[in-house]
């Protein structure tokens, strides 16, 4: 009898693409399982995306019936287990109430010793390991023993477009010269990492447009409006502001049709790099916020962090940290440039 599998990841766009690691190797080690994720709203896209994933459990939904309704709706996934990834106390609870044989959770939680049947010691703060290999380390419930190199990690970590581009974007990408790159440039974080600097990116629309490229500008419809007079501006540079424009599907969509895509360690760069486009993420060397955890995965991601591996003069005043925005708008620019020699299938 095949297993069925429900992995908790009730946190953000980018934790949940660097969990896909566990429902991959789920399928490598239990052949037949069925893998399904339990998360929010505005992470269901990602899933629908995800090879590895069966179903989606929306918990904003699950949460708004009543109680016994939320029993018997995780009861009807049919999941002998569950991997609580990233610790949810109301979920942790309904897991006991619905009798999932088994439940696997981190020690540091105390509501875990009261919830789980199983308990895996992880401590992530000062770990060296990745995030993916941390949430690879839930599997260590299941008697897997060991840490996954992160060479064998990365090619967990797949999506693919669940809809078609919009013929007028597609029209739009299409529209570029011979060795023209189109670059998508996603400068905010909200609140999730800390930031280049809108001075920096708006350096870095001006250098690829003089370098012949092809500048996309993409966030949420608030902060496009944020980011209006910074967007009028740098207009001349650009070559659409799309903002709030996109639906999280067809940004997916949007993002593997275009050649790339620079931010900081934000979601969007993760999509990027699981869609296998070129993702340059930009780096604070602070810990744990530093490359060494939180580095997107994929064929074509890669980094910028500036040398400075043991500063701490930004833990004090985050909106002032000093590290990130040492990296030179030029620096970034060669790097995208370099894209053009490297053709992608698409």
């Amino acid at each position: 009898m095949s297993r069925t599998f429900l992995i908790s990841r009730t946190d953000a766009i980018g934790d949940v693409v660097l969990t896909l690691p566990v429902a991959g190797r789920l399928k490598q080690l239990f052949s037949g399982c069925r893998v399904l994720l339990l998360g929010r709203t505005y992470t269901q896209a990602v899933a629908a995306a995800c090879p590895w994933l069966d179903d989606f459990l929306n918990l904003d939904e699950l949460l708004q019936l009543p109680e016994a309704a939320q029993v018997a709706a995780l009861q009807a996934t049919g999941a002998d287990t569950i991997l609580h990834v990233f610790p949810n106390r109301q979920v942790a609870w309904l897991a006991r109430r619905a009798g999932i044989r088994h439940r696997i959770g981190t020690r540091n939680r105390w509501f875990h010793w009261l919830t789980c049947t199983k308990l895996v010691t992880l401590s992530r703060r000062h770990s060296p390991l990745h995030e993916s290999q941390l949430n690879l380390h839930m599997l260590h419930g299941l008697g897997q023993t060991g840490t996954m190199p992160l060479a064998a990690v990365a090619p967990l970590v797949q999506l693919s477009p669940t809809v078609p581009l919009r013929p007028e974007l597609c029209q739009l990408l299409a529209a570029r010269q011979p060795q023209q790159l189109n670059v998508i440039l996603h400068p905010r974080s909200r609140g999730s990492a800390r930031e280049w600097g809108l001075e920096n990116f708006g350096t870095l629309a001006k250098l690829l447009h003089q370098a012949g490229h092809r500048v996309f500008i993409t966030g949420t419809a608030a902060e496009g409006e944020e980011l209006h007079p910074w967007l009028h501006e740098h207009q001349p540079y650009l070559t659409a502001n799309l903002t709030g424009q996109l639906g999280l599907p067809e940004f997916l969509a949007f993002i593997a049709a275009a050649d790339g895509l620079v931010a900081g360690s934000t979601g969007p760069l993760h999509l990027a790099a699981a869609l296998g486009r070129h993702a340059l993420g930009l780096y604070p060397p602070i810990r744990p916020m530093h490359p060494g955890r939180w580095a997107p995965l994929g064929p074509h991601a890669s980094y910028l962090v500036f040398d400075k591996p043991h500063c701490q003069a930004c833990r004090a005043q985050p909106a002032g940290c000093s590290c990130i925005k040492a990296l030179e708008p030029l620096q970034v620019a060669s790097r995208v440039c370099s894209w053009a020699n490297l053709p992608l299938a698409k």
